[in-house]
């Protein structure tokens, strides 16, 4: 029997967006999810959703291999040495730490925070389409899934947290931070993600909490087959190029030839 890793490696792979045009991917599809879909961020005519942490993030795709579609996104954001204006994505929304000297004490370059992690609609299952050919939406209306492949999409958002603290990992930082509602805690800590709350509740389109999971823990309570799965993507990842984050350029160059 084909393991975990082994089945979604056959219909999926992670792609580090190291071009402006695979950047491009995962702000068209934050804007589809949080901006048409969801309504938490404002329309506007790029149909693409960025803020200024983009400027220095690091962002993985999540890429369906038989036909090149763009399943989701996530990124990393690491703000770079000595730049006082950049700040994490929590910080922006004036979240504060319980533990904030232990935030103070590391160097800023050695935290990352995991954000924006975003899954298309059409790659997210519905519960009453089970045995229905499942059919691409607007862009793509002639690509139909296999039972096979639709069976693989419940772990696509499980294969974009993986793929972000592997990209905490290769950055070799010291502690991943994470905004999220603590039953996704709960969720992810059946997959060996013991992310630890180091926040106050508080209201944000939900219940949500800051957490932290330290860079010398990121595997320590995975299973064997959610290590495979880990292990799988890290070494993908790996081998693809990457780069420093810089300064984002303006969107209307995000047309221009790779």
């Amino acid at each position: 029997m084909e393991s975990l890793a082994e089945n979604f490696s056959r219909y999926f792979r992670p792609r580090y967006a190291v071009t402006r045009h695979q950047q491009r991917y995962s702000y068209t599809i934050r804007y589809q999810v949080y901006a048409e879909e969801l309504g938490w961020e404002p329309l506007n005519d790029h149909r693409l959703e960025t803020d200024d942490c983009d400027d220095y993030a690091h962002h993985c795709l999540l890429e369906h291999k038989r036909t090149g579609d763009i399943a989701g996104s996530v990124r990393l954001v690491v703000p770079p040495a000595g730049r006082r204006d950049a700040c994490l994505p929590h910080q922006l929304h004036g979240i504060s730490s319980i533990n904030s000297d232990k935030l103070d004490r590391l160097s800023p370059d050695k935290v990352g925070e995991i954000s924006r992690l975003a899954v298309l609609n059409n790659f997210r299952r519905r519960p009453n389409e089970t045995g229905k050919p499942f059919i691409l939406g607007k862009h793509n209306t002639n690509t139909i899934f296999t039972e096979k492949e639709k069976r693989n999409f419940p772990n696509i958002s499980i294969g974009l947290y993986l793929s972000a603290i592997a990209m905490v990992d290769l950055c070799d930082l010291d502690l991943a931070l994470v905004v999220m509602e603590p039953r996704l805690q709960r969720h992810l800590k059946r997959f060996g993600l013991f992310f630890h709350q180091i926040s106050s509740p508080f209201e944000f389109r939900g219940q949500r909490a800051l957490f932290e999971l330290p860079g010398n823990k990121l595997t320590s309570h995975m299973n064997p087959q959610i290590k495979a799965f880990y292990d799988m993507i890290h070494e993908d990842l790996e081998k693809q190029p990457w780069h420093i984050p810089q300064e984002r350029p303006p969107l209307q160059q995000f047309n221009d030839p790779v």
